[in-house]
């Protein structure tokens, strides 16, 4: 096991474009780090730069205490598991689990043994002699597990291995995943552009966009307090609501003219006469009788219920938004209602930089 350490990394690609910019930040040795963002963001090409597929353009990458930055990806101690499961076709489970490891001249004692402790850890025993064409996708995706496992790496480095499968499948493996993590111990890197996933799997999550770091905390801490607009959204499922207007006394004057009220005590940033963007989770986005105090008043478009829970989609003038609600008996699509906002849950932009105001 070792510690990966970026500092100020960057890629740029012959026709200059910057796939990722100065990206600093340490992996601790055991921990497991998921780098999320929307496709396009350097997600993958970080990872690919710590893996040597890709050649840093600047900066520095040390794994352990060496600086690999020019070191070839079979001399890094690691082990990388991609999108795609890169199975040999012709191959038993057991062959392409053992292949990796024939490459590197281990003796046949050490090859079955690794072999069979990746097969128990990963519930693949009775598949050994089973071919990829024979087995589901999860499957699939458990013996490209496997074939990085038994390579016993200083660093594991996941691609978005779970784009493939079904919603099922994405549960299962992923909690697989999680489980693996707990008992190897072992330093993971993830790379996904599920929120989802990132906020399940991730001890830390590293969030990007456009190249850049916006983030880096734990899933809890940013879903609590993102740093920005763009982590407000898109971290959290359904995404957060965001109304924009000029704080007044009694509320937010959104600007398409609806006043809506603080319903308690303004924020600390709401100062009066301020431009504002105040973004509201849907948990904290409360149904009201119409007309009770501290309300605004919305129509309801849809309601979704999933079983523990119901989203309700609202319309405020031309706006949109959602709110996540207990089941209950409801009013029907296009009646009114009233929607409070829960009072100490908002969260506040500056609409200039998008940044997060405390004060």
């Amino acid at each position: 096991m070792a510690s990966v350490q970026l500092d100020q990394v960057r890629k740029v690609y012959d026709n200059g474009q910057v796939a990722v910019q100065g990206a600093t930040f340490q992996v601790a040795d055991g921990e497991l780090m998921v780098l999320v963002g929307p496709s396009g963001c350097g997600k993958s090409t970080l990872l690919r730069m710590i893996a040597g597929l890709e050649q840093i353009s600047g900066g520095t990458l040390k794994i352990g205490e060496r600086v690999v930055n020019e070191v070839a990806p079979k001399d890094r101690d690691i082990a990388m598991v991609f999108q795609s499961y890169a199975l040999y076709p012709h191959m038993t489970v057991a062959e392409n689990l053992a292949f990796g490891l024939k490459l590197r001249k281990h003796d046949k004692a050490t090859i079955q043994a690794r072999v069979k402790a990746a097969a128990e850890t990963l519930g693949l025993t009775s598949m050994l002699d089973k071919l990829p064409k024979a087995m589901s996708g999860g499957q699939r995706q458990r013996v490209a597990l496997g074939r990085a496992l038994v390579r016993e790496p200083a660093v594991f480095l996941l691609d978005e291995p779970l784009s493939n499968l079904d919603a099922k499948l994405r549960t299962s493996v992923r909690t697989e995943i999680a489980r693996l993590h707990r008992q190897l111990g072992t330093t993971m890197i993830y790379v996904t552009h599920d929120q989802v996933e990132a906020m399940t799997l991730g001890q830390r999550i590293v969030v990007l966009k456009d190249g850049q770091i916006q983030q880096i905390d734990t899933p809890m801490a940013l879903y609590d307090r993102p740093a920005n607009l763009f982590v407000a959204g898109f971290l959290g499922s359904p995404a957060m609501n965001v109304l924009r207007g000029t704080a007044a006394a009694q509320g937010l004057q959104l600007e398409t003219g609806v006043l809506v009220p603080w319903n308690g005590a303004a924020p600390a940033a709401a100062r009066v006469g301020r431009s504002l963007i105040v973004g509201v989770r849907p948990e904290d986005l409360h149904l009201a009788e119409p007309g009770a105090p501290g309300s605004f008043a919305a129509t309801i478009e849809t309601v979704e219920p999933v079983g523990n829970e119901i989203f309700v989609h609202l319309r405020v003038g031309t706006l949109a938004l959602i709110a996540r609600v207990a089941p209950r008996t409801l009013p029907a699509v296009g009646e009114p209602i009233g929607l409070q906002l829960a009072a100490g849950r908002l969260h506040c932009f500056d609409p200039a930089d998008e940044r997060r105001l405390d004060a």
